[in-house]
């Protein structure tokens, strides 16, 4: 897929998501039919303990779920961050840092190539050629950091996912379980 193809299926996957979320209005997010399919997405198996009927047991976990998002201020029925921007985010760092790479590169280079041009006879040419030289390997170096930094960026974004699910998890199965309800 070339960059112009993604590019349009980001921006229209994002209008999608974007037209979805505003569809919803937070008095409507938690209500009993969605969030019976949320706490089973979460892994929670909640079981009315107290002989709770259907109807309560659906009322009480979305109570418990609004509850959980006051708590912790984590919507997981709110679009989830772009992992996407948080790897392009951290790519972007490591090539502010790394901005002066090519330079260096090519100085180290030019420095061994006036040493080798020294024994050759001829220090200029030699220089040139380790400029170059130094100069591609220091580039070549910071293409390889920044797609390292998008890569840690990326997986740092599913770990915050992960963290704030399990968050979130903990703060509903509290309330539920205050309510006479067990849960694994």
């Amino acid at each position: 897929m070339n960059i112009l193809t993604r590019i349009a299926a980001t921006a229209a996957l994002t209008a999608c998501v974007t037209a979805g979320a505003s569809a919803q209005t937070p008095a409507d997010e938690a209500t009993a039919g969605n969030v019976t399919a949320l706490a089973k997405q979460l892994g929670l198996y909640v079981f009315p303990a107290k002989g709770q009927s259907a109807t309560q047991q659906a009322d009480d976990e979305a109570a418990c779920y609004n509850w959980a998002v006051q708590q912790t201020g984590i919507n997981p029925m709110a679009p989830a961050p772009n992992a996407d921007s948080a790897a392009k985010v951290e790519a972007a760092k490591m090539n502010a840092a790394t901005q002066g790479a090519a330079v260096v590169g090519g100085a180290k280079g030019a420095a061994a190539g006036t040493a080798i041009g020294a024994i050759a006879g001829n220090t200029g040419e030699g220089a040139a050629i380790g400029a170059v030289v130094g100069g591609l390997a220091g580039r070549r170096a910071r293409k390889e950091a920044a797609q390292q930094a998008e890569v840690a960026g990326a997986q740092a974004a599913q770990n915050k996912e992960k963290q704030n699910m399990a968050t979130f998890s903990r703060a509903m199965t509290a309330c539920l379980t205050g309510k006479g309800y067990s849960v694994n």
